[in-house]
């Protein structure tokens, strides 16, 4: 999501960022951060994230049809450096520049043999990449046609089979679930909703290799951000056991958006997060971790 009162925000956190707390509550543990800079003009606002199985790689999308990919230098398993390709073009059906209207990609969910999948918030849809030099439309279903504007499909994930889900940043209504489409075998399906909890909108959502559900959401207060994963097991039809994994407090991380879900060497579920910095001097791209101790994160029983 485009935050749209920027001066407004960069002189809140000018002045509260010494004043972020240091812990987060819920059972996900805070295993470090690292700010990633770039000169290059197209860099920044990162919405989108995926890592590869052994966190050594990432893709990322801005939320100016931009992507990038690259790895993640890491020691004692804390991200210390990332080296990046060239940042390069989400383009359109016909091969050609996004206009600045439609181009708004905030979700990205990579398929196992490579093929990109992005979906965009301001006109909600989602396209296929199978290589970058143009996209295949997947179908419009009525349901995305009648999402409110700046807060359309922000966050794609996708699971074992292949199968997509998204949902929108807001449902409408601080009392409405977010509803989850699922896209198999050319139809877009709602089997599921997620239940609002809060002033939190959904931003980022991954399936991870327990496969289980995991969502990002975020609240912006007027002075910072707050950050929160929470995680479901998930069935054909239904998503159940809901758990906060971690909630931060305001201004302990800057505006994360994208999430990715993977397993590390210790058997233990990490969370990567990365922030937007929304081409915003005073805030920074971060790239955020978690980690979910070997013993919660264990596969769930089949339903």
């Amino acid at each position: 999501m485009r935050l749209r009162a920027r001066g407004a925000l960069g002189a809140a956190l000018a002045g509260c960022l010494a004043l972020a707390a240091a812990a987060s509550g819920g059972e996900a543990e805070f295993s470090g951060s690292f700010t990633w800079r770039s000169d290059d003009p197209a860099f920044g606002g990162f919405s989108g994230l995926e890592v590869s199985e052994d966190g050594t790689r990432f893709t990322a999308i801005s939320d100016r049809t931009m992507i990038v990919s690259g790895r993640l230098l890491r020691r004692d398993g804390e991200i210390v450096g990332v080296e990046a390709g060239p940042i390069e073009r989400l383009l359109d059906a016909q091969g050609k520049i996004q206009a600045k209207a439609q181009g708004d990609s905030e979700g990205l969910a990579i398929r196992a043999d490579g093929r990109r999948f992005v979906s965009f918030e301001g006109i909600g849809r989602v396209w296929a990449y199978v290589t970058l030099d143009k996209a295949a439309r997947l179908p419009i279903p009525d349901a995305f046609k009648s999402l409110q504007s700046n807060s359309g499909l922000e966050a794609l994930a996708i699971d074992a089979d292949g199968r997509l889900y998204t949902l929108p940043e807001r449902s409408g209504a601080l009392t409405r679930p977010f509803p989850v489409w699922r896209y198999d075998n050319g139809t877009w399906t709602q089997p599921f909703d997620i239940p609002r909890r809060g002033g939190f909108l959904a931003v980022g959502a991954d399936i991870g290799p327990d496969g289980r559900f995991y969502l990002l959401e975020r609240e912006f207060t007027g002075f910072g951000f707050r950050s929160r994963v929470r995680r479901f097991d998930m069935s054909e039809t239904a998503l159940s056991g809901e758990k906060t994994l971690f909630e931060s407090p305001l201004l302990r991380h800057d505006n994360l958006e994208g999430l990715a879900v993977w397993q590390d060497p210790q058997g233990n579920i990490r969370l990567t997060m990365i922030s937007d910095d929304n081409f915003n001097a005073l805030q920074r791209t971060q790239f955020v971790e978690y980690t979910v101790p070997e013993s919660l994160a264990s596969k769930p029983a089949r339903p």
